[in-house]
């Protein structure tokens, strides 16, 4: 895509209003930048008029510095078609080392999510695999802090023309584009009067489930639904989040906008059975669909995809935690996602409309103590570690999910993919 293929932005004063209070929502909500305080923003080249008004936003609450991290689709298609097959471990440390010093320095994080979900077809997988895990290796450190919430850090969108015409097919051009924004407003509820307000009392209504579940301290959970009969066995000492969290110093912000999840971390060692993925996943590029993995004692023993084989096996064969999960979560099947019907091929946005799993790395504070645990002690308390975090949708208005007590009796949590009352 080169800049002309772009249709420009929705016109007209409402648009406007609504893009500007989007831009307040992710500095005042999502990062909750403080002044004095920089702020990274990860963005598409494509999403320049949304970083602009953050930029601005930004300064106006008094940040020093605004560092914008640019990427763009074309140029990145571009390396993974032409460039020699020997260069794909290269990669910008440079960058790494800057995120990880800004992270140091107390700088915020805002990730602005446009991409083409088919970005990689027709490119060799395996350049994307060793350049993935290099990236990952490179950039660990940063993904330490932020995932230990050491930093204040946020997942937003902006609707981008080639993941328009993924989420709605066969519509014109600029109707795509603006069915995508109204999607964003409606999930990131910046269509009410008051977006801030509305999102405080939508994160009290997270954390309200989060804290039922808290109390009943359950060994595992149990999803059974079509194709679905996995028993997810819960680390020692883990928590129930979602919603907002909070840096060391107090600062709350949140994570990702939307959001509609309440997760917790899976014990490494503890997942049997077998799931379906309810939804396909847009991962590195590539689109993976109608697929199905087998656990034994916490290892995917088993995966077998209708399409995207290639790219579940590198996901796998990341490195021995990938095989593993790190993250369990609920979400209703009835979410203001899911009620869109809109099928968005972005895991920001379809995560929230299904409960799902990850693969891969643990939040170390969903165990109590876990963000000053050591390596061996997280291991210990069952959090699973590696380079990748990847999510997919398990969730639908067919699954049941149960808690197991200590004693081994279940008690339902999810029927017909709603919440239970009690």
């Amino acid at each position: 895509m080169t800049d002309s293929d772009a249709p420009a932005l929705p016109g007209g004063a409402a648009f406007a209003a609504r893009l500007n209070a989007y831009a307040d929502l992710l500095v005042k909500v999502g990062v909750n930048l403080q002044p004095g305080q920089g702020l990274l923003v990860r963005a598409q080249t494509e999403a320049a008029p949304l970083v602009r008004r953050v930029a601005e936003a930004a300064y106006g609450l008094g940040s020093p510095y605004v560092e914008v991290s640019w990427a763009d689709d074309a140029v990145t298609r571009a390396r993974f078609l032409h460039a020699p097959d020997d260069s794909f471990e290269r990669v910008p440390q440079w960058r790494a080392d800057g995120y990880l010093a800004m992270a140091q320095q107390g700088f915020a994080s805002l990730a602005i999510l446009s991409d083409d979900p088919d970005l990689l077809a027709g490119t060799d997988p395996q350049r994307w695999a060793t350049y993935a895990r290099a990236w990952q290796r490179a950039n660990r450190a940063y993904q330490q802090i932020a995932m230990s919430d050491g930093v204040a850090w946020s997942v937003a969108a902006y609707a981008g023309l080639a993941w328009a015409r993924k989420a709605f097919p066969g519509v014109e051009d600029r109707q795509a584009v603006e069915s995508l924004w109204d999607a964003i407003f409606a999930a990131s509820r910046v269509t009410g009067a008051d977006p801030v307000a509305a999102w405080e009392r939508h994160d009290g209504q997270i954390k309200g489930w989060g804290e039922r579940l808290n109390g009943r301290r359950y060994a595992a959970v149990r999803f059974r639904g079509p194709g679905t009969d996995l028993r997810v066995g819960l680390a020692d000492g883990h928590i129930w989040e979602g919603g907002s969290s909070v840096t060391p110093d107090g600062t709350p912000f949140m994570p990702n906008m939307p959001t509609e999840e309440i997760f917790t971390a899976p014990h490494r060692e503890r997942v049997d059975g077998v799931v379906k993925a309810s939804m396909p996943l847009a991962n590195g590029g590539s689109v993976i669909d109608d697929f199905t993995l087998r656990f034994e004692k916490g290892v995917v023993v088993e995966a077998r995809a209708g399409s995207g084989q290639a790219a579940l096996e590198r996901i796998l064969d990341t490195d021995e935690g990938a095989r593993r999960l790190g993250e369990v979560a609920l979400v209703p099947a009835s979410s203001p996602i899911a009620r869109t019907g809109v099928l968005f091929f972005e895991t920001l946005f379809d995560e929230n409309a299904a409960s799902h799993i990850a693969l891969g790395r643990a939040y170390p504070t969903t165990v109590e103590g876990g963000a000053a645990m050591s390596e061996d002690e997280a291991r210990a308390a069952g959090l699973n570690d590696s380079l990748a975090h990847v999510d997919f949708m398990i969730g639908s208005a067919a699954m049941d999910v149960d808690g197991e007590t200590a004693d081994g009796e279940l008690e339902p949590v999810m029927r017909a993919g709603e919440w239970v009352d009690g």
